[in-house]
């Protein structure tokens, strides 16, 4: 389930790089306030600054989410203000606030030096040649472009900062999570499936060394072992949620087997890998059909994965051999292959993320994974394992 992102307060949405809009409003309102208060002190707006304004707040309104055009339209009306209007101010903040919006969106710095070039030259062209001294003109320039983009650039680089911080306090979340699931899995499996393993040995035996035994004390034995196994059964479901929670919601059919389907699953999966170019040789015993549900699942994840990393390291040229027996009441399971064309394998140097889960997975069915190189020359990779069958 994704989390909902927090909502955003005033004062941090003027500060967010997607919330372009309340900037505008907050640049149109001292615009507003410029005209009727200061510059009505003094003298009033003329129709050309009216004009001039109205057009430059809606443009701003209307283009505040297109940055680049934002700017272009603003400079334009800059230059027209410059040329016509004795107080340009309006059209100037309006440039210098696209220019810094600009900045703040820039997906590269090459957009805002583009940007800045543009804003100084209409500048020089046009406003220049009305200032009183060059020395004022140029400091006014470097103000009017510096200030938009310093802030611009901060904002923008904060903003990465905090994106950066987000992901990095989710990944020590996630990390702090699976650690501590792989705790509660290893107490449950050593613990209370231990304690719940020796009252089902316990039952049974007793089954065994107490012939007479009455019917109904027999049945209740019976019923003693009957649950306690599918206590066992049902904590070893319960352990492998813990330790890989998406994964078990991620491949539905792990979790909906039955596993009198197993033998036309892992045909499935067969399939599957020769479609993806593997040759695969497949020795499949139709046993596998009758296993219990929690080793019936165990045996086509690690057949999905095996032969994954086959078609992943060894290259669809590879031929895989697949086999699948019972021995007993234990189940034997392998994966090889003849690594491919010379040089196309990718031998993994320590086992990844794949290997890893697949020793979790047979390491909490009481087995142990065996993973490396197969063959006289070392050309290919063997990963095969014995999963123990039920205690009786």
């Amino acid at each position: 389930m994704v989390a909902e992102e927090p909502k955003l307060t005033r004062m941090a949405r003027l500060f967010n790089a997607r919330e372009t809009l309340p900037r505008m409003l907050l640049l149109i309102s001292s615009g507003l306030v410029y005209l009727l208060v200061v510059c009505g002190t003094q003298s009033p707006p003329t129709v050309p600054q009216w004009v001039l304004a109205v057009i430059t707040f809606g443009c701003g309104l209307l283009l505040h989410n297109r940055q680049p055009v934002n700017l272009a339209v603003q400079t334009v009306l800059f230059g027209i203000s410059l040329a016509v209007l004795e107080d340009p101010t309006i059209s100037q903040v309006g440039t210098a606030w696209a220019l810094g919006e600009l900045a703040f969106w820039a997906p590269r710095p090459v957009w805002t030096a583009g940007a800045t070039g543009l804003v100084a030259a209409t500048y020089l062209i046009f406003g220049l040649p009305h200032a009183d001294s060059l020395g004022e003109g140029l400091a006014g320039l470097i103000a009017n472009l510096a200030v938009p983009v310093l802030l611009g650039t901060v904002g923008r680089k904060t903003a990465e900062l905090g994106v950066q911080e987000a992901r990095r306090v989710e990944s020590e979340q996630r990390a702090a999570r699976a650690d501590e699931r792989s705790a509660i899995a290893r107490e449950l499996h050593d613990v209370v499936a231990h304690h719940i393993a020796s009252m089902v040995l316990r039952a049974g035996v007793g089954r065994h060394v107490l012939p007479d035994l009455d019917p109904k004390a027999r049945e209740i034995l019976d019923d003693v072992h009957r649950t306690g196994s599918d206590a066992l059964a049902d904590l070893r479901r319960l352990v492998a949620v813990l330790r890989d929670p998406d994964e078990v919601r991620r491949d539905a059919s792990l979790t909906a087997i039955e596993p009198s389907a197993l033998p036309a699953a892992l045909a499935g999966a067969v399939e599957k890998a020769r479609l993806a170019g593997v040759n695969v040789e497949a020795e499949i015993d139709p046993a596998v059909g009758g296993l219990d549900a929690v080793r019936g699942l165990a045996v086509l994840r690690l057949t999905q994965e095996g032969l994954t990393n086959v078609a992943k390291h060894a290259g669809p040229s590879a031929t895989a051999r697949l086999r699948v027996a019972l021995s007993g009441s234990d189940v034997e399971w392998e994966v090889a292959d003849d690594g491919g064309l010379p040089g196309s394998r990718e031998v993994p140097s320590g086992g990844g993320h794949g290997l890893t889960g697949m020793r979790e997975r047979v390491e909490v069915l009481g087995g142990t994974l065996s993973a490396g190189p197969s063959g006289g020359e070392g050309k290919g990779w063997r990963v095969a394992t014995m999963l123990p069958g039920e205690t009786a």
